[in-house]
Parts: structure tokens; sequence; C-alpha cells
């Protein structure tokens, strides 16, 4: 072949060849490589199956959440409260005692209002009895010529007042722990974590037996407490604002068995 054959031998584009065109393309072999194939009709059969299969799935769970939503409301529509009288009835008794609470490792008033608060809710779960309020224990002690509140006292109570049964009552105080002085005159004013523990009982008047007892106990942050010697002294100035919730949280508990309460039939 001569020269000038040579020099007019037909060019060939490197985009007619498929191997030049990768090699000079940039990243043209890398997407040649992840391009999307056409589905084969199998493949496509199998991700419909999947997907309904994932459809009655959702709408299985679905009703599932359905039924269980209806079985609980119809379980709440069928139940229904009823309200069952005090586990303690003190109508036969008629006249009841309450002398004074009294207490331990504290002074103050701490002990009058959990007495008065006693008294009102057992009144108001017990509609119909009279509640005689016999006053100070030591001073009724003296009264009747006894040395402690027990049978022999109750006995004495129901010779002296009429009564039929008698209601004493005890406080604990402990584990004080003062968080900050505020002020004071007489003591110096503290607030602080105070657990109060009330013991109760009803003994009758004609045996001295005991016909009910219980107790509860509480911690609660009390304010306006002041401390005479180390020992908690609670003032009466305003006793609802500074101790007035703890007294409320034992003496509801201890009283539960004289009200009504609901029960879930």
């Amino acid at each position: 072949m001569s020269e000038d054959e040579k020099r007019l031998e037909p060019t060939v584009f490197i985009d007619a060849v498929p191997e030049l065109r990768r090699c000079a393309a940039p990243g043209s072999a890398e997407r040649e490589r992840h391009a999307v194939k056409p589905r084969s009709r199998a493949s496509r059969r199998r991700a419909k199956r999947g997907m309904k299969s994932r459809r009655l799935y959702a709408r299985a769970r679905r009703l599932a959440l359905v039924a269980l939503v209806l079985g609980l409301s119809a379980a709440a529509a069928c139940s229904s409260k009823v309200l069952m009288p005090p586990r303690v009835d003190l109508t036969a008794q008629h006249r009841v005692g309450l002398v004074m609470f009294t207490i331990e490792n504290a002074e103050g008033s701490l002990h009058e209002l959990a007495t008065e608060r006693f008294m009102t809710h057992v009144l108001g779960g017990q509609p119909g009895i009279e509640i005689l309020e016999l006053g100070d224990a030591q001073r009724l002690l003296d009264e009747i010529g006894e040395r402690e509140l027990g049978p022999r006292a109750a006995q004495r109570i129901g010779d002296a007042y009429g009564a039929n049964a008698v209601f004493f009552g005890h406080l604990i105080v402990s584990d004080v722990k003062p968080r900050g002085v505020l002020a004071g005159l007489q003591f110096p004013r503290v607030e602080a974590n105070v657990t109060v523990e009330i013991r109760a009982r009803l003994l009758s008047t004609e045996s001295g037996g005991t016909i009910w007892s219980n107790s509860a106990r509480a911690t609660e942050t009390v304010g306006q407490i002041g401390l005479a010697g180390g020992v908690p002294y609670f003032s009466a100035e305003d006793p609802n604002d500074a101790y007035g919730r703890l007294v409320d949280h034992l003496v509801y508990a201890v009283t539960a068995d004289f009200r009504p309460y609901w029960v879930r039939q």
C-alpha cells in the first residue's frame, strides 16, 4: 500500500467500538455494572406475591387491634361498680368515746389535729353514731383512777360516761431531718422531713376487749416546726399549712375500715 493510500484510510471513531467507548468515558464501566437490568417474569411474580403478603399482614394486624379495642370496651361496659358497706360497722355501738391521741418524741399540737381529723373521718363514714370527746388522756386517767389506756380504763370510761366503746390513739414521731432555719421567736423554726406513725384501736367498754385496730405511717416535709432541746415542737399556728397534709394522709389511711368503698363486678 502506497503512502497516499495509507493517508486516505478511513478514520475509526471511538464511539463506534464499545471497548474503546468504555475505556474513554470516565465512570462508564461503573455505570454499566450497576445498570438496572430488566427483571424476568418469575422475579416479577415473586415481587408481586411479596407485596400481597405484606398487605395481608398489615390488614390482619389492623383487624386484631380493632378486635382488642372492641373486646376491652365490651368488658368495661359489662362491668359495674358496687358500693360496699364499711368493713367495721359502729351503728350497733351507737355512742363511742374518743380520747385525745397521745404523742411520743414530740411536743405541740400534732396529736390534737390528728384527733380532730380522726373524728371527722369516722363520723363521715358512719352516719348515725355519736362520738363523745373525752379530752386529754392524762387528765382522763387521773379522773378514773387508772395509770394507762387499756382494758380497765375502757371499762371505767364505760361506767363513767355511758359509752359502749372507746377509741385510743397514739402518734410516734421519728426520723426528723431539718432542712433549713426559717425564723422564730421562742424556738428556732425549721423545715424538716418528718416520719409519723399513728396507731389507733377501739375497745369495748363492757369487756375491755379490742374490737378494731389499725396503724399507718407516712413521711412528709413539714414547715413551721420548732426544735426545743432537740425535740420537735409542732406549733398550733395554722397547722393546716404547716403539717395538715401529713395528718390527712395518716388519718385517711387508718380510718379506711369505717368508710364505704367501691368494688367492680
